[in-house]
């Protein structure tokens, strides 16, 4: 096997972890909307009006984006969806930690609890460099459906 296809592989399969890791964080917050939505307000950036929306929409674009990116069907633009999603994660993360603020990261709905904090960027920032992998090596092995 050549050193190219080790790396095609290896792309493949982050890809492959990031899109799962996406479904079931998706899935953990759809059922517990009402927690979830709870998180979203602990982090004290978005007004109340539009909390529920939010609690509602992301988990459909996880799961909707990470099966896509799965399956490879337009592998780019799903991987930057989920760039963008963990960007905006990322930095109410380090708002919350400049603010002091103890809280949970609503990152998987209710499995983990993990808390905001240094682990919870660096782990954010590993996935957005999967991501950009992704955007970046879309044409990989393993993609299910041929780029257009």
């Amino acid at each position: 096997m050549t050193k190219e296809k080790i790396i095609n592989y290896l792309i493949a399969f982050t890809r492959i972890y990031l899109a799962l890791y996406f479904i079931l964080s998706g899935l953990a917050k759809i059922n517990n909307l009402e927690i979830f939505a709870y998180s979203i307000e602990n982090y004290k950036l978005f007004p109340i009006e539009i909390i529920n929306i939010l609690a509602i929409t992301i988990p459909w674009i996880e799961i909707i984006s990470g099966a896509l990116l799965l399956l490879g069907i337009f592998i780019k633009e799903n991987a930057l969806i989920i760039a963008s999603l963990l960007l905006v994660f990322t930095f109410a993360v380090i708002s919350a930690v400049l603010r002091n603020l103890d809280i949970d990261c609503g990152c998987q709905g209710t499995l983990d609890g993990q808390k905001v904090g240094m682990l919870k960027i660096i782990e954010n920032i590993s996935l957005f460099i999967v991501a950009i992998l992704s955007i970046r090596f879309p044409k990989q092995v393993l993609t299910f459906i041929k780029q257009f």
